[in-house]
């Protein structure tokens, strides 16, 4: 079974892309959804975070926005937030590889944002870390910019914060398997992901 990454910087059309893996008919982990459901009331992240941030907890599930306030007030309690979901959330991603192996799947998809991000902080590679074809969302910077300036919210100020934290596109491209081009219209970036189910799959 092949691990696909699917990565991007924000703004890039990650979440468009990783819909068309699924409508594909591959599985697809998305590590942020997984997060959102682990801080749902009943996730597995709810008692832990509560104890270590009782101000968070809120209608029996964890607030992000608290989380991210506090992070702000106090950078090294994101360290004690990272302890406590990204067990969790490995735990999660390898009962779903469990189940897709156990299906019999050719290929499978890991949509993980900050996946370059995660390798540097770790010291690891794709390679090392069983992922076998790393594929990277980008679009031109104006394209990116004016989707992300359109969320509600979002500021320059925020938006540059954001990037700041991230690998630059130029480079996630540079060490990326494949680049998927969202810069264009639906149906150009919809025949690149075919192409690449069909060429790691062997056809669709």
């Amino acid at each position: 079974m092949i691990l696909l990454g699917l990565t991007g910087s924000i703004g890039m059309g990650k979440s468009t892309v990783g819909a068309m893996f699924r409508r594909l008919g591959i599985p697809l982990f998305d590590a942020d959804a997984a997060v959102h459901e682990l801080y749902a009331p009943g996730g597995a992240a709810v008692a832990p975070m509560a104890a270590e941030f009782p101000e968070a907890l809120k209608d029996g599930g964890i607030d992000r926005t608290v989380l991210a306030a506090q992070v702000i007030r106090d950078p090294a309690s994101l360290k004690r937030i990272e302890a406590i979901v990204h067990p969790l959330v490995g735990q999660a991603r390898q009962d779903f590889l469990s189940a897709a192996r156990a299906r019999g799947e050719k290929l499978v998809v890991l949509d993980i944002p900050l996946l370059f991000e995660g390798f540097r902080a770790r010291g690891s590679t794709a390679a090392q870390e069983g992922i076998g074809h790393v594929a990277v969302v980008s679009a031109p910077a104006e394209q990116q910019r004016a989707r992300v300036l359109a969320r509600p919210g979002m500021t320059e100020e925020k938006f540059a914060a954001i990037l700041a934290k991230q690998v630059p596109d130029a480079e996630k491209r540079s060490l990326a398997d494949t680049v998927i081009d969202t810069g264009t219209d639906m149906a150009d970036t919809e025949a690149q992901v075919r192409a690449l189910v069909a060429r790691l799959t062997g056809g669709i």
